[in-house]
């Protein structure tokens, strides 16, 4: 991780250098025999010395790794930055002593390293605080992003998986059509190719409108009927202010397609399907007469079209099944345009 992004304002350096000198100097001040020479002296030394300190741990701040980060500060770089910080005091406590000749240089000299090692002890916590937050808050939004991007990578899988899944079971159509002989293999195979246009047009789309959608569905239904005729039966009955709302595309068309893989389609057993509104649910109900022999699945149907509810509205579809009707239940998605 590069440490480049990371500043701390020079006016805050060198005000809180300033502050830490003046501090410095007030026990000079408070003294009965107040020497205003020594005091400036003394808060010159101090600070001098931490502006040293910020600038040589600014400058040795580490690129941190993400080991390194959920480890904390090391103890080492503590330790080096302390035995730094003690060089730079006794050369400044020299130069205090060439100054003001007459102090004692050995008490001097102790004090002022115990306040040196005070200060740098504290600027260093200080700046490795900030500085590790900065990089956790960096690392926190690196991996909301990751998160986001494989969400949206997610959602594109999710997205490729209507076509091919689509065009088997309508090619699987096609041949029992041409198997049979049947006067509308041409129509079919047209509609289809508008069809399947319709898939690639639709194919960067989220979402679409649900009247659109219902256009879809006739369409779809024509292919239907061109195979089962009297045997497939379809009613729609959707409250108007339902029409204007978003719906994934090709969502009930694959309900439908489910419908017909799962159950006996006949002119002796008509497969009755509904679609219809109910609390703000968009609902596709079917009767249920299961095939003997199930048509083979490729099994992303009714998963592709809750992980896409899940993702777009973070709620999922709701399954109900009985002995005799089997039914999806869509929430509705209202049109925000705040989002």
């Amino acid at each position: 991780m590069n440490k480049g992004k990371f500043k701390i304002p020079n006016k805050v350096i060198w005000a809180s250098s300033a502050f830490v000198g003046i501090l410095a100097s007030v026990p000079k001040i408070a003294e009965h025999h107040f020497n205003t020479y020594e005091a400036i002296i003394n808060s010159l030394v101090t600070f001098l010395f931490a502006v040293f300190i910020w600038y040589y741990n600014i400058l040795t701040l580490p690129a941190y790794s993400s080991r390194d980060v959920a480890n904390g500060f090391s103890v080492v770089r503590l330790v080096k930055s302390l035995l730094f910080g003690i060089a730079i005091m006794f050369l400044l406590a020299c130069v205090q002593q060439f100054l003001l000749s007459h102090l004692d240089f050995g008490p001097v000299m102790l004090m002022i390293e115990v306040r040196g090692i005070l200060v740098n002890l504290t600027f260093y916590l200080f700046l490795h605080l900030l500085y590790q937050s900065y990089q956790n808050q960096k690392v926190g939004i690196e991996l909301e992003q990751t998160k986001t991007d494989n969400l949206g990578a997610q959602y594109e899988l999710l997205k490729q998986q209507v076509n091919p899944h689509f065009l088997f079971n309508s090619l699987n159509t096609l041949k029992y059509m041409v198997e049979s002989n049947d006067t509308h293999s041409v129509d079919f195979i047209l509609k289809l190719s508008d069809f399947y246009r319709f898939t690639l047009e639709s194919r960067k789309l989220n979402l679409i409108r649900l009247t659109e959608e219902l256009e879809i569905i006739d369409a779809y239904m024509f292919l239907l009927k061109a195979r089962f005729e009297e045997g497939i039966d379809l009613s729609i009955t959707i409250d108007q202010e339902y029409y204007e709302s978003l719906i994934p595309p090709f969502t009930l068309q694959l309900l439908i397609e489910n419908c017909i893989k799962h159950n006996v389609v006949s002119l002796e057993y008509p497969l009755q399907i509904r679609i219809y509104s109910e609390n703000d649910c968009i609902v596709v109900e079917n009767g249920i007469r299961l095939k003997r022999i199930p048509e083979a699945s490729t099994g992303v149907g009714l998963e592709n079209i809750n992980q896409r509810y899940i993702h777009l509205l973070n709620k999922k579809i709701e399954i109900r099944s009985d002995e005799k009707v089997f039914s999806i239940k869509l929430p509705v998605i209202h049109e925000n345009h705040h989002h």
